[in-house]
Order: C-alpha cells, then sequence, then structure tokens
C-alpha cells in the first residue's frame, strides 16, 4: 500500500535511522513515557512531514504511544528514499513519498494520507489541513486538531481563521521557543549552509552574503554566514527585524540595492517573489540564489525560467542560468529548501526539540479532545520548559533551582528598594 522509490534502499534507511536515535535523548524520553501510557492508542495520524532521519523517529515515536501512521512529503525535494524505504517496512507506518515527486504525486500522496481518515494532523506547510479543508471536509467533525510546524503554515492557518474557514483546533508548534528559537535559528543556519555548499563548495568568507528576511531562520542564517567570514547585508519590510539586524552588525537596506552587490541571496521570509527579474537582472556575473523559506515561490523561479537564454544542471542541484545580458546566475536546490534539496536538512539534536513539541502537542490533542476551540492554539510554556529540560538532561548539563527564599521573592511585591 505504501509507495517508495526504492524498496531496497530500506538497509541504509535502518542505519541512518540508528544515527539519528543516538542524537535525539529528548525525544527518546517522550517515546519512554508514551510506550506506558499509550496515548494515541486507535488513533490514526496523518502526517505530511519532511521525509527524514528525524522525522522518522518521531514516527516510530507516535507509533511507540499506539498510533498508526500515514507520513507523505510536505516538499518535492525533501524526500530521503532511503528513510522512506526503511519506514514502511515498519509495523503500522504507511509511506508515500520520494525524492523528485512531480505535482500529481505530490497531491496524489496527500490524498493518501487523508485516505486513512486521520483523528490527528501533522502538517509542515498547511498543504495536509488545506486539502481536508477544501476537498474532503465530511472527514474534518471526527477529527481531535491538528499540529503546525512552520510559519509559514502558520500564517496560513491564521489566514483561514480570519475567514472562517479553520473547522478545527490547531496548534503552532512553531510558536514553542524550543521550535523557532531552536530549529529556525540554530538549525537553519547551519543546514542552509550544508545545502549552499553541498551544490557549490564557495568560499563563503569575503563574500557578500544578502539575507532577504530576519526573522528566526533569516538571524539564523545571518549569523552563520558573519561566523564564517562574510559580509552581510540583511533587507526587511519590518522596521523592527530590519532596526534588530543593524543592532547586530549587518548592512541594512533595501533589495533594490542589495541585488548589486551580493554573491550569495538566501531567502527567509515566507512570502512570494521577494528575487523578481528586476533584481535579478542587476546581480552579479555568478551570483548564487538559495532559497531556505518553505515554498519555492520566493525566488520567482518561473520568470527566471521563461526569460533566460540556457538552463542547464552543472553540479548537484545546481542550476546554471543563462541571462540575455550574457551573465551567469546559479540557483541552488531548484529555488526549493536549499537544506533539504541539496543536503539532508537540520541536524538531528535540533529536531529532536521540534519533535518533542510534536509528540507533546499530539498529546495535548488527546488529553483536551472535545474543549478545544477551532483556532490556533499555542501550547502552554511548562511544556516548553519541560522540553527543554529534557534537551538539557540529554546533554548531561545542570542547572541551579530556586530557593525557597527566592521564590517567595519572587511571588511577592511588597519588598522594594
Amino acid at each position: 500500500m505504501s509507495y517508495v522509490l526504492d524498496p531496497k534502499l530500506a538497509e541504509q534507511g535502518r542505519l541512518n535511522l540508528e544515527i539519528a536515535e543516538k542524537r535525539m535523548g529528548a525525544l527518546l524520553e517522550v517515546r519512554k513515557n508514551f510506550i506506558k501510557t499509550k496515548p494515541f492508542a486507535g488513533l490514526t495520524i496523518g502526517m505530511a512531514l519532511h521525509v527524514t532521519k528525524e522525522t522518522g523517529i518521531l514516527v516510530r515515536t507516535l507509533v511507540a504511544g499506539g498510533a498508526k501512521v500515514a507520513i507523505t512529503g510536505c516538499n518535492p525535494l525533501s524526500t530521503q528514499d532511503d528513510i522512506a524505504a526503511a519506514l514502511a517496512e515498519e509495523k503500522d507506518v504507511l509511506v508515500w513519498a520520494y525524492k523528485g515527486e512531480n505535482r500529481e504525486d505530490y497531491y496524489k500522496f496527500l490524498s493518501a494520507v487523508i485516505q486513512q481518515e486521520p483523528d490527528i494532523t501533522i502538517d509542515d506547510g498547511c498543504d495536509l489541513v488545506t486539502e481536508m479543508h477544501t476537498k474532503h471536509p465530511h472527514l474534518l467533525p471526527k477529527m481531535l486538531g491538528g499540529c503546525e510546524e512552520t510559519t509559514t503554515g502558520i500564517l496560513r492557518l491564521k489566514s483561514m481563521v480570519r475567514d472562517g474557514a479553520l473547522k478545527i483546533p490547531m496548534i503552532a508548534v512553531n510558536d514553542n521557543l524550543t521550535k523557532h528559537l531552536m530549529d529556525n535559528y540554530y538549525g537553519t543556519g547551519q543546514s542552509t549552509f550544508d545545502g549552499v555548499l553541498r551544490s557549490t563548495n564557495m568560499l563563503i568568507a569575503g563574500k557578500t552574503v544578502v539575507v532577504l528576511g530576519y526573522g528566526s531562520c533569516g538571524k539564523g542564517v545571518a549569523m552563520r554566514a558573519k561566523g564564517m567570514g562574510a559580509q552581510v547585508i540583511v533587507t526587511e519590510v519590518d522596521p523592527f527585524c530590519a532596526l534588530q539586524a543593524a543592532m547586530d552588525g549587518h548592512r541594512v537596506m533595501a533589495m533594490d540595492e542589495a541585488c548589486a552587490l551580493g554573491d550569495l541571496f538566501v531567502t527567509v521570509t515566507g512570502n512570494l517573489h521577494v528575487i523578481r527579474m528586476e533584481h535579478i537582472e542587476k546581480m552579479k556575473d555568478a551570483a548564487v540564489l538559495a532559497n531556505s523559506g518553505h515554498f519555492d515561490n520566493e525566488i520567482d523561479m518561473a520568470t527566471l525560467e521563461r526569460k533566460a537564454s540556457r538552463k542547464r544542471r552543472v553540479r548537484h542541484y545546481l542550476d546554471e542560468y543563462l541571462l540575455k545580458s550574457g551573465r551567469i546566475l546559479y540557483v541552488a536546490g531548484e529555488g526549493r529548501l536549499v537544506n533539504l534539496a541539496s543536503a539532508e536538512g537540520h541536524p538531528s539534536e535540533v529536531m529532536s526539540l521540534s519533535f518533542c513539541g510534536q509528540a507533546l502537542a499530539c498529546e495535548y490533542l488527546v488529553k483536551h479532545r472535545g474543549s478545544l476551540k477551532p483556532e490556533v492554539i499555542t501550547l502552554p510554556p511548562e511544556i516548553d520548559t519541560y522540553i527543554a529540560g529534557l534537551q538539557l538532561t540529554a546533554m548531561g548539563l545542570r542547572i541551579d533551582a530556586l530557593t525557597e527564599e527566592q521564590k517567595k521573592y519572587l511571588g511577592s511585591w511588597q519588598e522594594g528598594t
């Protein structure tokens, strides 16, 4: 019933899952608890996530909690085929995914997950939930709710709330501190350059790197670029984020100025067409473009494809475009998530934090079934604190505890200067 590219890759997938598990101690602690409590007994969890080794450990954790899991990819280039093959062999798991999916298969696989009639969804980008609302609304009344992993997906969900379209409670896992201040910041920063370097092997030191967007992801990318010796330019539309970038020591300017200065451009905005032909036509010869936002529309790839005189694949997921001016432009990862198209995504350690959030969000939906409204929900802060504590333990770190005197002081108002 599953569909994967090559079942013979399963052995390599199992080895990669084994390595990931060694680095995801916090999530393994959640799994131990799930084995005892079985919160998902009798439930089906439908997932549209990047099918990576880290996601595989989340799948195993949910199955350990009693769930049946149906999973597909959330981006055509983000599936690791060996992991898909390995998961397809595991009990209570169905997989539809391969790297390089065409649009038809992408939506066919989403439909295959939906046909399992999930009680809970886990989404990365909101495509699964959108498909359920627009094409399978009859399944929504029986659902406990869903979880969303990304900034892009949360924006879409809030638009659904505004339009009165959202019919199930959705937990904004991306809003966890242990997600967006860890995964987005440390994970995106490192994995973006992993993808860029695998595609280009370019030297970052001495280059000018233009980071489009200075949210948590943009901050992480800019930090890594600066750490590797680049001069960093940030473009923004939000005054406060732009001010943060300036205070962090980066140059801040509009894209119509920055486009002529950059050697490498990285988009992390969650918005469309932040790099357009009007910018591309001013870029240096041999400039490199990469995207780390969820969708492939941050760079206007459709117009570039149409207006380029020639396109050819010159390296691992690196496409060369010849412009009519005679200049060359390179695009890494086909303008899709470069960290997954050209590399392997975020490291296991940081995904352990994000997936603790996903697993505990699913448990939260079970514990509060019937009492949650169809809105975007942020998990209580004590869950974030619990996840952070699990990770500290996994890292072998100890912290202090408040004394009774300190607790009393912090809870009082009478004592002053």
